[in-house]
């Protein structure tokens, strides 16, 4: 049976109502796939196991939301990381939640602090690749679980970095709050990098700001990696799924 990409019905106005009553009597976490992500869940088993426990699965792309509805007539909402990290920290945290940050360097943790007036913030930036090296990656999972319970874990480490850590959380049964996979979201929030203009945005056009930006770095994911979505779009199976199902 192929595998089946769930994607959940929250645009972000509704998602924000989600996170701000999720509590920390339990456990969740968040995925936000982009066109790399789809790819990767087409290729890579151990990247598809992570989707299969997230608890939400959230668009993050206006691209790949024009696909869906072209090639297939399927309507998903997006609720990009970046907008959901920048909203939950202006209209959703309070200075007294505790705040788990994993990835990002220690003066992007203080200028989250600084310019939100957090007083619980607990910030570990890992090695590079650490999840290729069990002792890091174990020294990353207790420390999250030390902190726990915590209003929300912001895991900044990369993808599949942050969602084989979030999956690990979950499986191991000791953390308590909600984590969140947030990619890049703490160099934008920070000033670090700057996103699109809002019209880039609002046209789809954000992937290629980033690629002027950034060409480098970004050329292969966009131009050779990414295309391959149109022909896997085809071979995959992409469901928008209600609330609670």
């Amino acid at each position: 049976m192929p595998a089946v990409l769930n994607l959940d019905n929250y645009d972000l106005p509704a998602f924000l109502r989600v996170v701000a009553a999720f509590g920390i009597e339990g456990f969740g976490y968040v995925v936000t796939p982009n066109v790399d992500h789809v790819i990767r869940f087409h290729d890579d088993e151990v990247f598809r196991a992570t989707y299969d426990r997230a608890t939400y699965i959230l668009l993050d792309s206006r691209v790949l939301a024009i696909l869906l509805k072209l090639s297939r007539g399927l309507i998903a909402p997006v609720c990009t990381g970046s907008d959901l990290t920048a909203h939950l920290f202006r209209t959703v945290i309070a200075p007294t939640d505790r705040v788990v940050i994993i990835g990002g360097t220690d003066l992007q943790a203080q200028t989250l602090v600084r310019n939100f007036g957090l007083r619980d913030v607990h910030h570990l930036n890992p090695p590079m690749d650490f999840i290729r090296d069990p002792a890091a990656t174990e020294s990353c999972l207790e420390f999250i679980e030390g902190c726990s319970p915590f209003r929300f874990c912001l895991l900044a480490v990369g993808s599949p970095q942050q969602e084989i850590v979030a999956q690990q959380l979950k499986l191991r049964g000791r953390a308590r709050g909600l984590a969140l996979c947030i990619g890049a979201s703490i160099n934008f929030l920070t000033g670090e990098e700057q996103r699109a203009p809002a019209w880039m945005q609002r046209v789809s056009l954000e992937w290629l700001y980033r690629l002027l930006r950034d060409p480098v770095r970004l050329s292969n994911r966009y131009l050779i990696r990414g295309p391959r979505v149109f022909a896997l779009l085809r071979k995959m199976t992409i469901a928008v799924r209600e609330p609670g199902v």
